[in-house]
């Protein structure tokens, strides 16, 4: 089998065991790096817990995070009162399964148990980017809701223009619905590190996206080699 036909094999199969590092050639299979993917297609088990998570000192609750990204948006969120005077709020950072669990079952109950309806804003057990420690729903105090309203508060606007300084980026686009499965999210943040944060943000792509180019991109450099 030719070194093409074997990694386009691998690549449908969702693997690249290749001889270059995992967090290299599939970074979203690792679970310490910061583009660790997960959604309905690449889901985590219930034992899942990310390394070194902590309390970031921020205003609001559920404010655990994993230690980088703690640090971050802590960063973040004093920049964020240094240039526009308003406070953003931390509403939702790490969930454990069970929690997620438990989230997910109330909103079925809701619904009558329309899981489609279900899933266009709540990720079932397994398939929530909170339970990887990296993602952080955000509010603005006195308005710390969760809804599309956010977009139009200055503190909405200022966190997606200004995340991917810090490391984060806008994870659920409101033209992404048909790559991450999500309705638009004006509020979920997620930490990749600000390398690739700001090459994210200057795409204006989803993160199924951006590692797909990653992975075809590290395709060409190796027939590349190879020639």
């Amino acid at each position: 089998m030719s070194l093409l036909s074997q990694l386009v094999s691998m690549a449908a199969a969702g693997m690249m065991l290749l001889s270059v590092p995992l967090d290299t050639a599939a970074p979203q299979n690792n679970p310490r790096g910061d583009l660790f993917l997960v959604n309905r297609q690449w889901m985590v088990s219930e034992g899942f817990e990310p390394d070194n998570l902590r309390e970031a000192q921020v205003p609001g609750s559920v404010r655990r995070m994993r230690e980088d990204a703690a640090e971050a948006l802590e960063e973040m969120y004093a920049a964020c009162k240094e240039e526009t005077g308003m406070t953003l709020i931390s509403v939702s950072g790490y969930r454990a399964y069970r929690s997620q669990y438990n989230i997910y079952h109330r909103k079925l109950v809701n619904v009558k148990h329309n899981e489609a309806k279900a899933q266009e804003y709540v990720a079932p057990p397994g398939a929530s980017e909170h339970q990887t420690g990296l993602a952080m729903d955000i509010g603005q105090k006195n308005a710390a809701a969760l809804n599309e309203k956010f977009r139009n508060t200055v503190g909405g606007k200022w966190v997606a223009a200004n995340c991917w300084r810090f490391g984060f980026i806008l994870r659920y686009g409101e033209t992404w619905e048909d790559i991450t499965g999500y309705k638009y999210e004006p509020w979920h943040f997620r930490y990749v590190g600000k390398k690739l944060a700001k090459e994210i943000h200057e795409a204006d792509i989803p993160l199924e996206t951006w590692l797909i180019r990653h992975r075809m991109n590290l395709i060409a450099d190796l027939l590349k080699e190879e020639e």
